[in-house]
């Protein structure tokens, strides 16, 4: 499933997908670092790609050879076991 990273719906770009392709539900450009599957914001640059050149606007469409669109799966809902763990460290017997 690909979502649009500005009204997170879902989106079928075509392949190849365009520099000018834009959602349409929102109008926003989908070739950009906030659809890449290589965007991290805690990555240097905001990027996994070791070789990819340095992009200022992150939601605006770019030119990277790099890009592939991320996949988003569905929501595994995996936060609240894992929270259950950690208040049953602290718990007072």
């Amino acid at each position: 499933m690909k979502l649009c990273h500005a009204c997170r719906k879902e989106v079928s770009p075509p392949e190849p997908l365009g520099r000018k392709a834009a959602c349409p539900f929102c109008r926003a450009d989908l070739r950009c670092c906030l659809n890449c599957r290589f965007f991290e914001p805690a990555a240097y640059n905001q990027c996994r790609e070791s070789q990819a050149e340095r992009v200022l606007d992150k939601d605006r469409a770019n030119f990277c050879d790099y890009f592939g669109f991320r996949e988003s799966g569905p929501s595994k809902g995996g936060g609240a076991p894992a929270r259950d763990r950690l208040d049953a460290l602290f718990k007072k017997s």
